[in-house]
């Protein structure tokens, strides 16, 4: 069957057959429940244990989703979303291989009149200059007359209840006029907001480096200045709190910047400036602000300590917080594992407690032992997350958990002016 558009449509629309969202992650499964509500659909994801949990929560979702680790599910479906990750390596490198893993398995199973979007976040040029010809090598068929190709970019934001899949404006494009149609066609159906055509594959995989390309420069800004204003005795805080008063100013705080999209996507980015010859001091220098945060806090803690007059060599602290975001188990490229590296090679025994983060998850990432409890009195004790549950803690709590000359370092802000006999600090 070569490719048709209104065919496509039509295909997918009376349940003939079926969209395959491949990797079931933050991105893949809030994709997959919504367009389960209108089309058929095949979860897959290459982790067996992921399926099954996803089966006993979700179920099938009204008879339309089928959640799979067997490839050949594949087969019955004619139009692919590919929701895998794309991480840095440890280099900050970008590391495509789930990507071009995930394209293989599509081209084994991809079909005359199959479509293939891609939602991972890439630099502009890859989707049509990488994984293409992966396609077209893998399954025999070419593009634009066998099947087309699109990319929409992701915008999940993870734990956000108000800014869902269904009501976030999104971004399509397609290899063609007619991939642009179908692709624009299927998503509309499903999405509340608007549905923004872009003239071009690449301007969509641009318009996705750009957006987290702004927020790293934007907090890399802010905790530069936090620097600057800690070691000359200004609070930051209260330079924001005049500073937002102006009806323009942007409402950025410094903080520690983790997760998949705001310290990975600029890399890309920088990657795809490299080999273009194009400098990019801007976003490198910021990228490296960012990137030295989490050193800057820890060697502001272990000061701290130094402070109270101990050695912080078998001094103790307790860190509050592992995910990289509030009420929420992700532990992606979290910071607070290197703080707990450089406070434990300063001598410092230090625990960790989370209560949302996976303890299982958190010792095969990153070799580190969470803490159950809190196990005695501590010299120093770093809130990093504003947790829920953290927010409703008060000074005796803290001073429960202290030696008694404790400094109470509170990274986001929680407890600022409700804190009177701790020593406290904040960025």
């Amino acid at each position: 069957m070569k490719w048709s558009n209104d065919t496509a449509l039509r295909r997918l629309t009376n349940g003939e057959t079926a969209i395959a969202v491949i990797g079931l992650g933050y991105v893949g499964l809030p994709a997959a429940m919504c367009f389960a509500g209108k089309f058929k659909v095949i979860g897959y994801d290459i982790n067996g244990k992921r399926i099954k949990t996803l089966e006993e929560k979700h179920g099938t979702a009204n008879g339309n989703i089928l959640f799979t680790d067997r490839e050949e599910e594949l087969d019955k479906a004619s139009f692919h979303i590919i929701t895998v990750p794309t991480p840095t390596d440890s280099d900050n490198k970008p590391d495509l291989a789930p990507l071009l893993d995930a394209t293989k398995t599509v081209a084994r199973h991809i079909k005359p009149g199959d479509c293939v979007v891609y939602e991972s976040t890439v630099h502009p040029g890859c989707t049509e200059d990488t994984c293409v010809p992966i396609i077209e090598r893998y399954s025999g068929l070419e593009q634009g007359k066998d099947f087309k190709t699109g990319y929409s970019p992701e915008r999940i934001n993870p734990n956000d209840t108000r800014h869902q899949f269904s009501n976030t404006p999104k971004i399509v494009s397609g290899n063609d006029a007619d991939a642009l149609e179908l692709i624009s066609n299927i998503y509309s159906s499903v999405i509340d907001s608007q549905v923004h055509r872009a003239p071009c594959i690449k301007v969509a995989e641009a318009s996705k480096m750009l957006e987290n390309a702004q927020r790293n420069v934007n907090i890399a800004l802010m905790n530069e200045m936090s620097v600057l204003f800690s070691r000359t005795g200004i609070e930051m805080r209260d330079v924001l709190e005049a500073a937002a008063t102006k009806w323009n100013f942007a409402r950025y705080t410094p903080g520690l910047v983790g997760g998949h999209c705001i310290p990975v996507d600029p890399h890309y980015l920088l990657a795809f400036a490299d080999k273009a010859g194009v400098e990019t001091p801007v976003l490198r220098t910021c990228c490296g602000v960012n990137d030295n945060m989490a050193r800057y806090v820890a060697e502001s803690l272990i000061g701290l300590i130094r402070s109270t007059g101990r050695n912080p060599e078998g001094a103790r602290a307790l860190i509050m917080g592992f995910t990289y975001k509030e009420n929420i188990g992700d532990i992606r490229n979290t910071l607070t594992a290197e703080i707990f590296n450089i406070l434990t090679q300063a001598g410092i025994s230090t625990d960790i407690t989370d209560p949302h983060a996976d303890p299982k998850e958190v010792s095969a990432m990153y070799g580190i032992t969470l803490a159950a409890e809190p196990t005695g009195k501590y010299d120093m004790i770093a809130v990093t997350v504003a947790h829920d549950e953290y927010k409703a803690l008060d000074e005796d709590y803290f001073i429960g958990l202290s030696d008694g000359n404790a400094v109470l370092a509170d990274i986001k802000w929680i407890y600022k002016n409700k804190i009177k006999s701790l020593r406290y600090w904040s960025l």
